[in-house]
């Protein structure tokens, strides 16, 4: 009996001990994205989640919420609602978290990266090196762990008027841009009107005209259909859009050791996948060979060559007509570097010259 006794009490104890472990897993993890799930930015984070949820073995379940559903279409405060505790993961811009964290701004400078031997060479050394550190420290000091590095691509610009390819052209023409203070000094600087607009207003505004023009990622384009309202795209790089595997602190302090590692992992792997989507048939062939690798490369992989077909004239702009737009926005860097933080940019450009061929 007093064995029986005694196993009892072991089991007893295991289990109070160990009851609060699993008590503290919910059932359903809630994940922020701004666009649709068919996008590179959506693939990109369902991937993350189906990853996560394999290699728990089903206890660990996060829940991709697209379309800005858990900011109610504000995706500037998507930051906010994060570090807070009302969001529990996200795959975010760099440019949503950028008015919490001003650090984010370096991959917004105008033609920054863009104006590099091999941009995507140079935004990679950024992320690697002392800079991207810098950027890490940055948001983690502001309340949200940070897990891994995706992306949502380099910025292009489409239209309903007319080809773009000097910054004449842009005079007066009305631009949605996302709420960030410096998205709207660039096309300032450039002569167009812009307009802080929500992702979840944009394309209503687009198809009633009130708009004439956007700027994001060739990846986006097709996807949403913005052939039927705008035929008109720049092909010009002018900034770049990295996107972040961010976590709550609080529920990332909640799993064991062991999953911590299994969700960095899975966060790691997925930012590799997203950032060949937002790559391919853009880069030097990288992006395709790793997709293949993986057996996901995906219908489309030449936006241009899709975009042509559906009725777009795209722009691709000569380095002399690129160099135009640079030269009108210079100023602007000029006062973002301080803003941002001269030693910021300053670690960023040398971590570009490290690798530029």
């Amino acid at each position: 009996m007093k064995k029986i006794i005694a196993v009892l009490v072991a089991v007893a104890v295991f289990c109070s001990v160990s009851a609060p472990v699993f008590a503290a897993y919910k059932d359903e993890y809630k994940l922020d994205i701004v666009p649709s799930l068919t996008t590179a930015w959506g693939m990109g984070a369902t991937y993350f989640t189906d990853l996560v949820r394999e290699r728990s073995g089903g206890k660990i379940n996060i829940k991709v919420y697209p379309s800005s559903q858990l900011t109610t279409g504000k995706q500037t405060n998507a930051f906010l609602l994060l570090r807070n505790g009302a969001i529990d993961f996200a795959v975010q811009s760099s440019i949503n978290y950028s008015p919490q964290v001003i650090e984010l701004n370096l991959f917004a400078l105008p033609f920054f990266v863009a104006n590099q031997p091999d941009r995507y060479l140079a935004l990679d050394a950024i992320k690697d090196g002392k800079s991207g550190k810098m950027v890490i420290e940055a948001v983690e000091a502001k309340g949200v762990k940070f897990l891994a590095f995706g992306e949502n691509g380099f910025r292009e610009l489409t239209n309903s008027r007319k080809a773009i390819r000097t910054p004449g052209d842009l005079e007066n023409m009305k631009i949605r841009v996302v709420g960030s203070p410096l998205f709207l000094d660039i096309f300032r600087a450039l002569g167009a009107n812009p307009v802080n607009m929500n992702w979840s207003d944009t394309m209503s505004a687009i198809q009633q005209g009130v708009v004439d023009g956007q700027e994001n990622p060739i990846s986006t384009f097709y996807p949403v259909q913005m052939h039927d309202y705008h035929k008109f795209m720049t092909d010009w790089h002018y900034v770049v859009d990295p996107t972040l595997y961010v976590v709550n602190p609080a529920v990332w302090k909640s799993f064991s050791a062991d999953d911590q590692k299994l969700i960095h992992q899975a966060a790691v792997d997925a930012g590799k996948y997203m950032i060949a989507l937002a790559r391919i048939g853009l880069d030097d062939g990288t992006a395709h060979k790793y997709l293949e690798s993986l057996g996901m490369v995906p219908e489309i992989t030449d936006w241009y060559k899709q975009l042509k077909e559906v009725g777009m004239e795209v722009a691709i702009l000569t380095p002399e007509e690129t160099k135009a737009f640079a030269d009108k926005t210079a100023p602007v860097l000029e006062q973002w570097r301080e803003k941002i933080g001269a030693e910021l940019v300053k670690a960023a450009e040398e971590d570009m010259a490290a690798v530029a061929k």
